[in-house]
């Protein structure tokens, strides 16, 4: 007969009559902690961005990046100008001088004038300063999230697409796009959707807005340059058209170059079609070879119409890529069959 077991009832911990039996503890249920994966070393988040965007990297950093080093050409300029500055400031001296000769309101008028010709010297300086400083800023941005999106880090896209965001924050026609990119910032979403997500939205009409104004520039210059009677308003002409079509995008993209800004833009800019060149103009290659071929058997100045149409659009994609604060992930970059298709003669007349 088997024993009989106690029936369970309720008692209290604090009853004399309880007695505690030493039972050894269970075993502590196993727990298993993942722990934080280790930092991916620069050379790995390097090799995971792509070609193309090294070699922007690489023109930003040759032009807008780029820090002022002490050679032997920089001590000759330098010393040029500190000279130039002394015989100016010399010159305006006596000439002031010689006004207070001769009559003391002809003196207090010229150094009042010298005054106002300083004071918008120190304000082109300082807006020289803030567009150099926004263009960096716009670089640096442009390869964070190029970084970010590579790592897939959500905390930082976060930050870096509320950066981008307030780039746009005083144009008016940006702000529903602007207010869908930080609702998505505040979601649980990746680092790399939410980057693709503020590239649809912020970028992407701009994009347009870019491509609009590369391919206008194109069609210009071939139509101008085809009829023009000389070559050097040829030359002239394509000159200040690139200039006009490197500010212009520099400005959809939010940035601002003055002077030293357009030359440290356009040195990026040159960088960059040296180094991409013959890639970004491998995919047409033989379109524009025989386009431009056709082109010269019809007519030589056509030929050159062509030819230099298709020097402004790969320009203005070079630019295109150097100013864009993004890089191009959710949507492919353009290429000149892109943005000038009419120069191919086999694309639609846009």
């Amino acid at each position: 007969m088997s024993e009989q077991r106690p029936r369970p009832r309720a008692f209290r911990l604090d009853d004399a009559k309880v007695a505690l039996d030493d039972i050894p503890a269970r075993a502590a249920t196993s727990v298993i902690v993942e722990s934080e994966p280790a930092p991916i070393p620069a050379e790995t988040r390097a090799a995971t961005i792509d070609a193309a965007e090294r070699d922007i990297e690489i023109a930003q950093q040759r032009g807008i990046l780029n820090r002022w080093r002490v050679n032997l050409a920089s001590v000759v300029w330098s010393g040029i100008g500190g000279l130039v500055s002394l015989a100016i400031g010399l010159w305006v001296t006596q000439l002031i001088e010689g006004l207070f000769a001769r009559a003391n309101a002809l003196g207090w008028v010229g150094l009042a004038f010298g005054a106002l010709a300083l004071a918008g010297i120190v304000a082109i300086a300082v807006r020289e300063i803030l567009a150099i400083s926004r263009q960096s800023r716009i670089a640096l941005l442009h390869a964070a999230l190029a970084q970010a999106r590579a790592k897939d880090d959500r905390d930082d896209a976060r930050a870096l697409v509320t950066r981008l965001a307030a780039l746009y924050e005083t144009r008016p026609g940006m702000a529903s796009a602007r207010a869908q990119t930080l609702e998505a910032a505040r979601a649980i979403i990746d680092g790399r959707d939410l980057i693709d997500i503020a590239e649809r939205t912020l970028l992407r009409p701009l994009d347009a807005r870019a491509q609009g104004e590369i391919a206008a520039a194109a069609k210009r210059v071939s139509m101008v340059t085809a009829i023009s009677p000389r070559a050097i308003l040829d030359l002239l002409f394509v000159i200040a058209q690139i200039i006009r079509l490197v500010r212009r995008i520099a400005e959809i993209y939010g940035g601002r170059p003055g002077l030293l800004g357009f030359f440290k833009l356009a040195r990026s800019i040159g960088a960059h079609i040296a180094i991409t060149g013959g890639l970004a103009v491998g995919d047409s290659l033989l379109q524009q070879l025989v386009g431009h071929g056709i082109a010269s058997k019809i007519s030589a100045r056509l030929g050159e119409g062509v030819l230099n149409g298709l020097l402004t659009a790969r320009v203005g994609l070079s630019a295109l890529a150097v100013c864009r604060p993004a890089p191009f992930a959710a949507t492919k970059p353009p290429g000149i069959a892109d943005v000038a298709p009419f120069l191919f003669g086999g694309g639609k007349d846009g």
